[in-house]
């Protein structure tokens, strides 16, 4: 009889220390989940390696943990992941959500992007259900690297293996056979080049002797025409000159003829007295230009065109 009323006695302390333990647990959490804030994420990605109560972090900062994670309901193409954060983290206007993963296949939630200054990310009066559908602010999402890489793991594989592909293609027997030939052909090629170097180097030697020729020939021909500058500018001009004096001079006999035969009409005494010596001097004039032209004339006809804008060609000295 006592022995079974010390059973009940210690089983009873014992439901009552597990009472109170389950009770001060609960409490705890309570007290301990009091402060926290919940937000909302809606991931358009695979979230692989995401589980309720998988951390969050703001800026490598332990801040939270996964509350629940499902398929929202709305739109099955996102996924929903309510989070909740210790109050005091700086979820601001700016900050984003990432997932971020690793090769063991757990992941995490790293939040950042916080702006000093920036207002906090509350849902608004107005237009409450579209800012917060859920009814707790909504934190926007920014692809993580190692996620995208993971997303486009598919895709890079596919091109991998099309390149894989065309490079088996590409390097089959017949073309190799090809590649081959066209090895074989320049090695030939530069074979022939190694022989054949003492003429191409005399022929450079040649080629740079060509120009310096070149160069040389370019000088005296700039030099004659330096020369023949000079000389139609010192021939030239004078017999130029001359022509345009005898010219004027022609010009003057005639003006003055056609004064005299307008005072022609008073009389003979008028014209002998005046008209006479003007005609004697027109004549004059005219012989003089008759003499220059012949003088000319006679040039053009023993030396040619050329003799009017250069000396005269000197004879060639025999010993």
């Amino acid at each position: 009889m006592e022995t079974r009323s010390n059973n009940v006695l210690v089983g009873s302390v014992v439901l009552i220390l597990l009472a109170a333990i389950m009770i001060a647990a609960f409490w705890f959490s309570r007290v301990s989940g009091g402060n926290d804030v919940e937000y909302d994420i809606y991931f358009k990605q695979s979230v692989n390696g995401l589980a309720k109560g998988s951390a969050v972090t703001f800026a490598g900062v332990p801040s939270g943990q996964i509350k629940n994670i499902e398929l929202w309901k709305r739109d099955p193409g996102f996924v929903k992941v309510r989070i909740t954060v210790k109050e005091g983290t700086p979820i601001l206007q700016g900050t984003t959500a990432t997932i971020q993963g690793s090769f063991t296949g757990l992941s995490e939630i790293v939040l950042d992007g916080a702006v000093k200054g920036a207002p906090p990310i509350v849902c608004p009066e107005t237009n409450a259900a579209s800012a917060c559908p859920d009814g707790v602010p909504v934190i926007p999402t920014k692809p993580g690297a190692f996620g995208e890489l993971l997303n486009s793991a598919p895709q890079l594989l596919q091109r991998l293996s099309t390149l894989t592909e065309r490079l088996t293609e590409t390097l089959s027997d017949k073309n190799q056979e090809s590649i081959t030939g066209i090895l074989r052909n320049v090695d030939r090629l530069s074979g022939n080049l190694a022989d054949r170097g003492p003429e191409i180097a005399a022929t450079l030697a040649e080629t740079r002797l060509m120009v310096q020729k070149a160069g040389l020939a370019a000088d005296e021909i700039a030099k004659l025409t330096a020369s023949t500058n000079a000389l139609l500018n010192e021939e030239g001009r004078p017999l130029t000159a001359d022509l345009r004096k005898t010219v004027q001079s022609a010009t003057k006999s005639l003006d003055t003829l056609d004064k005299t035969l307008a005072e022609a009409q008073p009389g003979v005494r008028a014209f002998s007295q005046q008209t006479m010596p003007e005609v004697g001097a027109l004549v004059h004039d005219l012989r003089e230009m008759t003499r220059s032209f012949r003088a000319i004339s006679e040039k053009l006809d023993q030396q040619g065109a050329g003799s009017l804008i250069g000396s005269p060609k000197l004879p060639d000295y025999k010993p």
